[in-house]
């Protein structure tokens, strides 16, 4: 791997773990940042992980950091080298790390999109975003508070929001996460919203953010490069 490269994911790492920190304080929890991840020791929002690696040889003794009493913590391995089956971990699943230099979008978008600013489109914005999986109170009013996040909506002709995604800004990188629309198209018409929200808001910053499979292939198609490999492990039991 190349120094750039390996510059670009510790960027990405650090500010993916910057937004999983923003989302916990959101709901009352506070994370902790060390010099090789971040952890929060009680159990995180539903998706969101346990702890995240800043530095490719983390130490795995960093589970200790995490609540492991129960089922169902989580690791993002940022440099899919770490091996947590000791500490009872399996891989939940492997995706790449996504980096686009600044610029405009390659497809002009579609709809009108906007900043969310009131608790009420957010509220639409996590409904559409739910698309019916009862998990829309995860984005919580809190996050309108935070300066790094940028909540991103795209509108119908009819004021409905069909497209968006997360946008979590640091002095280095724009980390995009939650991408979606309805009514058809899904990322590859969210895309060209997104990106050309974050080339108007953030001209100078690149964009990162990580996908695997056709998830993948769609931000390839929007100017992303994959970058390097990260590895999200899950604790047990397991039977």
């Amino acid at each position: 791997m190349t120094a750039t490269k390996q510059f670009v994911i510790r960027a990405a790492a650090r500010n993916n773990a910057e937004w999983c920190a923003a989302v916990c304080r959101s709901h009352g929890l506070a994370g902790e940042f060390g010099s090789q991840a971040w952890a929060v020791p009680s159990r995180p929002p539903l998706y969101y992980p346990d702890a995240v690696t800043l530095a490719p040889g983390t130490d795995a003794a960093l589970v200790d950091r995490i609540d492991t009493a129960a089922p169902g913590a989580s690791v993002k391995d940022s440099f899919a080298d770490l091996d947590l089956t000791g500490a009872g971990f399996k891989v939940l699943f492997e995706a790449q790390w996504i980096h686009r230099p600044a610029g405009a979008p390659h497809t002009s978008p579609d709809l009108a999109w906007e900043v969310v600013s009131s608790p009420d489109t957010l509220r639409a914005w996590a409904l559409a975003w739910d698309d019916g999986g009862g998990n829309a109170d995860l984005f919580r009013p809190e996050l309108l508070d935070d300066p790094a996040t940028s909540v991103l909506a795209g509108h119908s002709a009819d004021g409905r929001v069909t497209a968006g995604a997360v946008a979590s800004r640091n002095d280095h990188v724009v980390g995009i996460s939650n991408v979606f629309a309805v009514d058809g198209g899904g990322p590859d018409r969210a895309w060209p919203v997104v990106l050309d929200a974050v080339h108007r808001l953030f001209p100078a910053l690149p964009v990162v953010g990580y996908e695997h499979g056709a998830d993948l292939d769609i931000a390839v198609r929007h100017g992303f490069e994959a970058v390097g490999p990260l590895r999200v492990w899950l604790h047990g039991p397991w039977g």
